[in-house]
C-alpha cells in the first residue's frame, strides 16, 4: 500500500492531483479514458487521456497503454454512465435558459471544453487550488479553449467557498445549474449539510441540482471479495478508499435533505437503472458491486 494512502482523513487535510482525494479525480479520469478506449463508448472524454499522461502516473498510463477487453472494464463502464448523466443534466439545464453553471468539486471534468454551451453562459469551477492549477497547465499545453466562459474557484468546500464565488461574478439572483458529483463520500455529516445548505442559499428560483456517487467503497471485505470473483474489477491501483471516505451514520440522505429544504426531488436512480435508460444491460458484477457501493443520481429543481 502506498503511502499516499496511510494515514486517515483529517478535516483541514490538503491534496494535489496525485494524493489523497485529489488521485481520485485522477483516478476517474483514466476510468473516463479507459471507457472512450472501448467499444461503443456511452460519451467520450478525448481531454482525459491527457490529465493521465501528464500526471506520470504509472499505474494509469499502464492502464491507458494496454486496455485489454472492456467488457472486463467494470469502472470504466459505471464512470461512462455517470459522465453521460452529468452530461444530458447540463445540456437539458441549458435549453431551459440556465447560464449558469457550478461544478462543485470540478477535479479533471472537463464539461467546459466538451459540451455545446448556449451563448452567454459562465462556468464555475470549484476545487483545491492546486487541482485547478494542474488542469489549467495541461489545458493550456493542449491549446484547448472552453466553448463558454469558465472561471476557477479554488476553495475548500469545507470552508465558505460562497465569498470567492461570488467575487468570480457569480449571480445568486440568476437560475444556476449545480453539478456535485462523487465528493460527498468525502465529506464528513457536517460538511455534507453545509455544502447543501450554501447552494440552497445561493440558489435562486428555477435553478437545478444534480448529485450523483457510486459511494464509499467503505465495505472493504464485501470489495475484496467481490475482485477475487471479478478480477478485472481491480482498477483503482493501490486506493485503500477505506482511508479517504467517511462512514458517518449522522450523513442525511441527500434527496431527503433536498425535499425538506425547498427543493423538488426527481426518482432517484441507480447506476444499473441508468445503464438501462441508455440501452445497456447491467452486468451481473455491475449488479453485485453496486449493492456495495449504493450508487444513488439525484436530480432536482429549486
Amino acid at each position: 500500500m502506498s503511502d499516499r494512502w496511510a494515514r486517515d482523513r483529517v478535516d483541514d487535510d490538503t491534496w494535489d492531483i496525485v494524493s489523497s482525494v485529489g488521485y481520485t479525480a485522477l483516478l476517474v479520469a483514466g476510468w473516463r479514458a479507459l471507457h472512450a478506449a472501448g467499444s461503443d463508448p456511452l460519451v467520450r472524454d478525448d481531454y482525459a487521456r491527457h490529465f493521465v499522461a501528464a500526471s506520470g502516473d504509472p499505474f494509469l498510463n499502464k492502464a491507458l497503454a494496454h486496455p485489454g477487453d472492456d467488457s472486463a472494464a467494470t469502472f470504466p463502464r459505471l464512470y461512462g454512465v455517470q459522465t453521460r448523466y452529468f452530461d444530458e443534466f447540463f445540456t437539458a439545464a441549458a435549453r431551459s435558459g440556465i447560464r449558469q453553471a457550478v461544478i462543485v468539486a470540478a477535479g479533471l471534468d472537463s464539461r467546459a471544453y466538451r459540451l455545446e454551451w448556449a451563448d452567454g453562459t459562465t462556468i464555475f469551477e470549484i476545487d483545491q487550488p492546486r487541482v485547478l492549477e494542474f488542469k489549467g497547465r495541461v489545458m493550456t499545453e493542449r491549446s484547448a479553449e472552453p466553448a463558454a466562459e469558465r472561471r476557477d474557484v479554488a476553495a475548500d468546500l469545507r470552508g465558505d467557498w460562497s465569498i470567492p464565488l461570488r467575487a468570480s461574478g457569480f449571480d445568486a439572483t440568476a437560475p444556476s445549474a449545480w453539478s456535485v458529483e462523487g465528493i460527498l463520500p468525502y465529506l464528513n455529516a457536517a460538511a455534507q449539510d453545509t455544502l447543501f445548505g450554501r447552494i440552497t442559499e445561493l440558489s435562486a428560483p428555477g435553478s437545478r441540482l444534480a448529485i450523483g456517487a457510486l459511494g464509499s467503497c467503505l465495505d472493504g471485505d464485501r470489495l475484496a471479495a467481490l475482485e477475487e470473483r471479478h478480477p478485472g474489477l481491480n482498477l483503482s491501483g493501490d486506493v485503500d478508499f477505506t482511508t479517504l471516505t467517511y462512514d458517518d451514520a449522522a450523513k442525511t440522505n441527500p434527496a431527503h435533505w433536498l425535499a425538506e429544504h425547498g427543493w423538488t426531488v426527481d426518482p432517484v436512480r441507480t447506476n444499473p437503472e441508468l445503464q438501462r435508460e441508455y440501452g445497456r444491460t447491467p452486468s451481473q458484477v455491475d449488479l453485485e458491486l453496486d449493492q456495495i457501493m449504493h450508487s444513488e443520481y439525484i436530480s432536482a429543481t429549486r
